[in-house]
């Protein structure tokens, strides 16, 4: 369905195209429905041969097209899995994206903290190595890895290729869930040690077994062997809250929430159709998708995830017992969720108000942009633009501007060029103009701020200046409007003053977080061409073969001079440069 414009207002398939089409012009229909119908202007259509062939391409078109009377979930992000390489010394490695490299991969997990919990966990218990192999082939000595026993030091020969599978064999049958034969097997060598006397080695398999036990106690899902995911739903004051635990080899990898757009007016079923089509059609499936209500098109669903899969997807409701207490606890976690999400938009709605009746606004700001500079003595300067809606945060939008060609420590130039850019590239219709412009500092960014506005023959926009108070203290900030000669100060305990803090705080971290990336991109660049000898061919050399920087500062001087071209007096040089006399 297309509005007046050509944009695409709604996709959506069925058997039946005459049916569902004349369903949308029924007078009883809900507002959202009515409203979506009087912007129609024109209907496409395209014929599939399969019902499963229409489902993937609705869910192709809703994620290219992101239609405004859509289910839209903003799930963009790929997942993290653990990664097991296939060297002859495999590698243990966090991996994101394509799963092209040989070996295995075990996931997927719901977010970065979940995964990294894993990790360390697991080269407490089996110490095989993470390192890169560009760092692992150019060792002559053990790393601090090896000093902490976090890894065996295979890269110096210090563990046997027996002894090493061993530990490879006992992470894949800790990621397959097949704890009790880890168990069962270090049993035995704590047994065997205790035979031979090495007490030691004996005290350390029973930390391992203990810790694996603990694991097992409190990520292990009753009942359940194979890999499944719990989807669950929950509804309220037109927000809608998806909550999916992930169970993989019977062991519970976290859970995680999502808020698709466009849920008003919407039924469980109808979302958890959506949702189920645009997560995990394109990526990895389980065998069991356990659901707290039936997708509308249940049997289109399990038919499209089954070929994708190349083995049977069943998408399942009737639970009973363990899974059933399991469902309940995901229903639990998606109401707590969502209370939380509608008592966080209720507080910045609260504060959105506030901040509209301190301006003397007519209307309620719904975007608002604050930008700021940061720069170390002038140099590597960063500007940062944030961008909050009436919910908060609009991370999407973010944006930062590398700073060049201006005086050093030139703030107001700073700002212009950032403004400059950020609404030239607006104006040309990247994306909607704020409401509300801030910025951090007084009248003389205010003035800058309005001349490039002036400029670009931009109106309608209030700009906003805020500047610290006495002391820089927090709480004491005056705020500046163009056109007014005393700053507008509210009290410390005002919403409005709240948010502006949060928006201006927020511009500040974001700047701060760019200008440290661009600075230590520069050094790490300086580091090596501040050395005698190292030209361009020498130093792609030293970054080539170990893996970076940060790879050439922990290497010791008889690794270095392996490189070619790198003489032993050089290699002592590069390494006084990152030790000095240490």
């Amino acid at each position: 369905m297309l509005g007046e414009a050509g944009q695409v207002l709604y996709v959506g398939k069925a058997k039946n195209l005459q049916r569902r089409v004349s369903s949308y012009f029924n007078r009883s229909n809900n507002l959202r429905i009515q409203t979506m119908v009087s912007q129609i202007r024109d209907i496409e259509i395209t014929v599939t041969h399969t019902e499963a062939e229409a489902l993937l391409l609705e869910n192709n078109l809703i994620k290219n097209l992101k239609p405004r009377y859509n289910i839209l979930l903003r799930d963009d992000k790929s997942y993290p899995y653990i990664y097991l390489s296939a060297d002859d010394f495999p590698r243990l490695a966090v991996h994101r994206g394509a799963r092209k490299l040989k070996g295995r991969y075990f996931g997927p997990y719901p977010s970065a903290s979940a995964v990294r919990e894993t990790m360390y966990l697991l080269q407490k218990l089996f110490p095989v190595r993470q390192c890169e192999n560009s760092y692992y082939n150019n060792r002559s000595r053990a790393c601090l890895q090896h000093q902490i026993k976090r890894c065996t030091a295979p890269c110096v020969g210090l563990v046997g290729r027996e002894a090493y599978a061993r530990d490879v064999r006992d992470i894949v049958l800790f990621l397959e869930g097949k704890t009790n034969d880890v168990v069962a097997g270090l049993v035995k060598r704590m047994q065997q040690a205790s035979l031979e006397l090495e007490f030691e080695q004996a005290a350390r398999y029973r930390d391992q077994i203990d810790a694996i036990k603990q694991v097992q106690e409190r990520q292990y899902v009753s009942g359940e062997r194979g890999d499944l995911d719990m989807v669950a739903c929950a509804l309220g004051q037109g927000v809608a809250c998806v909550q999916v635990f992930y169970v993989r080899h019977g062991r519970n990898l976290g859970n995680k929430s999502f808020f698709p757009k466009g849920s008003e007016n919407r039924q469980p079923r109808e979302i958890i159709s959506a949702f189920i089509a645009q997560h995990y059609l394109g990526r990895a499936v389980p065998r069991e998708i356990l659901v707290s209500h039936l997708p509308l098109d249940n049997d289109v669903l399990q038919q499209a995830l089954s070929v994708q899969a190349g083995r049977k997807v069943a998408i399942r409701n009737r639970l009973r017992s363990d899974r059933a207490r399991w469902m309940k606890l995901a229903l639990n976690n998606a109401e707590l969720a969502l209370k939380s999400r509608l008592s966080s938009r209720a507080g910045a709605h609260a504060r959105n108000e506030a901040l509209a009746q301190a301006l003397e606004l007519e209307t309620l700001p719904t975007r608002m942009e604050c930008f700021d500079i940061s720069h170390t003595s002038g140099e590597k300067t960063v500007a940062s633009c944030v961008v909050f809606n009436e919910e908060g945060p609009l991370k999407s939008d973010y944006r930062r501007f590398n700073i060049d060609g201006i005086t050093a420590g030139d703030d107001y130039a700073a700002m212009q060029q950032a403004l400059q850019r950020r609404y030239q590239r607006l104006k040309a219709g990247e994306g909607r103009l704020p409401d509300i412009l801030l910025i951090d500092g007084g009248k003389g960014q205010l003035a800058a701020a309005a001349q490039v506005l002036d400029d670009l023959d931009i109106s309608g926009i209030l700009l906003l200046g805020v500047a610290k108070g006495a002391g820089r203290r927090p709480g004491m900030e005056r705020l500046f409007l163009l056109g007014r000669e005393q700053p507008l100060i509210l009290p410390g305990h005002s919403p409005a003053l709240h948010l502006v803090q949060q928006i201006r705080d927020e511009a500040h971290r974001f700047a701060i977080t760019g200008h440290r990336q661009r600075r230590n991109k520069g050094s790490s660049r300086s580091t090596l061409e501040g050395i005698p000898g190292i030209g361009p061919k020498r130093r792609q050399r030293l970054l080539t073969q170990f893996g970076g920087l940060q790879g050439v500062a922990r290497a010791g001087v008889e690794d270095i001079a392996t490189v070619e071209g790198v003489s032993n007096k050089l290699a002592e040089q590069i390494y006084q440069t990152f030790h000095g006399n240490e």
